[in-house]
């Protein structure tokens, strides 16, 4: 929030000699008198008319300088009015009060920097005239000066210790220096004597949020509404207070008001977005951002919060136009492309995706989730040599990440390189030994390459873990039936079929472990469970192949 501007005093101009003294009237002296005469009148335009007349004709007196420059001063005129009193201080180069309105007229300008040197010489010429450090203090902090503006806020202070413009201004460069808790002070002081300055108020609210002190603003923003019900800085700083209380509700109520009282405030219609986003109210807060976005088109943050509350509504392609235009508008950032490639992979659109992750990471080459969403998508597309390197990246990013190498051997797999696979799954046992994905990988492999004891270890200690899927038991049967463990083959079976009781291909080797065991009437019961689970089990069985 930008500090209150601060005007310096009117130029306090000195008056005529009087020409009562007899001596005979010059012609500046009749020019000044007509001018006066005017002015009296409430014919300012007219007196400056007589005043430039007399600057024309050659009477150029202090006094006529004088006039002009508080006429031209008085209408506004404050090039005129400085130029003036330059005049002037050729005329009377030790004459404080030319320096002080000659400052004055420099302030009006917004001359800063001249008006504070003006103000300075002032003050030289006459240490008493104090007003000169308030406008010193006020340029000074127009300057962002403002260790040396508050020096000169304290000279004047120590004059005039009440003064409120002097509280004032040395609250905004204490603020402004990073010395809140101060300026805080000094501020309350203000308030003290003018409860009314709305400059205190919109400062401490400004103060609060900087500080997170959202006390501090709701307190400052309560009173400034009481002053100002239409005041766009209380109600920016209630919302704020309402967002930090997590109230949502409330925040979009200050947040429609904002927008009701200012309609091109880009801020106002921001957060009633985000306050509709924040409560689930999408399709209201997709309306608020559309029209941030109206208003500030180059706003990536608005952008990208469109885009969300597009794909919460179901709207993939808006989604993607909007993170699409954040994307372009932030290019050195990563939150855009980030929400464009889960967009775009949503949306099932998994080479864009993958060029989104891709870009990403060209940018950000340390972004753990875009490479390892990258490898997921070239995995699902069936690129697993792309898949393999990409995991292996992600393990150099982060060493010891179980969900990474598991992808890593998954990859490594289905390029059919079963070394590398078994190495990577091994290495997902190590960091977490009771990793079913891991054993279960395991397992698979060992399977694959005929090594049976092996697979069988990895079943069992699947199952010790609780793992009771029914293919897993059968698994663990037909390795234990191999064995020649046929009592332990029977036990897994039953395992099987409890979690799956018309499991054929169970029900069909039980029985033949029971045939094998001498439990004939017990093995042809589960013959024929298996041949009404399944009746295709019954092709070929009278065929002369058979033994």
């Amino acid at each position: 929030m930008n500090a209150r501007k601060f005007a310096g005093a009117a130029p306090a101009a000195k008056a005529a000699d009087s020409a009562k003294s007899g001596r005979p009237q010059t012609a500046s002296s009749v020019a000044l008198a007509r001018a006066v005469a005017r002015h009296l009148e409430g014919k300012p335009e007219e007196a400056l008319r007589e005043l430039e007349r007399a600057v024309a004709a050659g009477e150029k007196s202090a006094e006529i300088f004088q006039a002009l420059g508080r006429v031209q001063f008085e209408l506004g005129r404050y090039e005129d009015s400085a130029a003036s009193f330059r005049e002037l201080l050729k005329l009377e180069p030790d004459n404080a009060d030319t320096w002080f309105n000659l400052a004055v007229c420099l302030e009006r300008l917004e001359r800063w920097q001249e008006a504070a040197e003006h103000y300075k010489k002032a003050a030289e010429a006459d240490p008493a005239r104090i007003e000169a450090q308030l406008g010193m203090g006020i340029c000074l902090l127009h300057l962002g000066m403002n260790r040396p503006a508050i020096a000169a806020f304290d000279k004047f202070l120590a004059e005039r210790p009440d003064a409120e413009a002097a509280l004032l201004g040395k609250a905004v460069a204490l603020q402004q220096e990073g010395r809140p808790a101060e300026a805080v002070s000094l501020y309350r002081q203000v308030l003290e004597k003018n409860p009314a300055s709305e400059e205190a108020l919109t400062n401490l609210i400004a103060l609060g949020l900087a500080r997170k002190d959202y006390d501090l603003v709701r307190d400052a923003a309560d009173q400034l509404l009481g002053l100002n019900s239409q005041s766009v800085a209380a109600i920016e700083g209630l919302a704020a207070w309402a967002f930090a209380r997590e109230d949502y509700e409330l925040a979009a109520k200050y947040c429609t008001t904002l927008t009701a009282l200012a309609p091109e405030h880009f801020e106002g219609w921001y957060n009633l977005g985000l306050a509709h986003q924040k409560a689930g109210r999408y399709e209201q807060a997709a309306e608020a951002y559309e029209e941030a976005v109206r208003l500030r088109p180059d706003a990536a943050d608005a952008w990208t919060n469109l885009g969300l509350v597009r794909q919460e509504l179901g709207d993939a392609e808006g989604a993607r136009q909007a993170h699409e235009q954040a994307a372009k508008l932030d290019p050195g950032g990563d939150k855009a492309l980030w929400n464009l490639g889960l967009t775009l992979e949503k949306a099932g659109r998994l080479e864009e995706a993958e060029k989104a992750y891709s870009d990403l990471l060209k940018r950000n080459p340390k972004s753990e989730e875009a490479c390892f969403r990258l490898g997921l998508i070239q995995l699902e597309r069936g690129d697993y040599a792309r898949s393999a390197e990409t995991f292996e990246a992600c393990l150099k990013l982060r060493r010891n990440w179980l969900e990474a190498q598991l992808n890593l051997a998954l990859s490594y797999w289905k390029l059919g390189e079963l070394d590398p696979a078994q190495a990577a799954y091994e290495q997902a046992l190590e960091l977490d030994p009771k990793c079913v994905d891991a054993l279960r990988g395991l397992a698979a492999l060992a399977l694959q390459r005929r090594n049976l004891d092996e697979a069988l270890e990895y079943h069992e200690r699947l199952i010790a873990l609780g793992d009771r899927s029914p293919e897993l038991l059968f698994n663990a049967g037909v390795l234990l039936q191999n064995a020649g463990q046929a009592e332990a083959a029977a036990e897994r079976y039953r395992a099987a079929l409890e979690e799956e009781p018309d499991f054929a291909e169970a029900l069909l080797n039980l029985g033949h472990v029971l045939h094998d065991l001498g439990r004939i009437d017990e093995a042809r019961a589960c013959w024929s469970k298996a041949l009404e689970a399944n009746p295709q089990l019954a092709r070929g069985y009278f065929s002369p192949a058979r033994g």
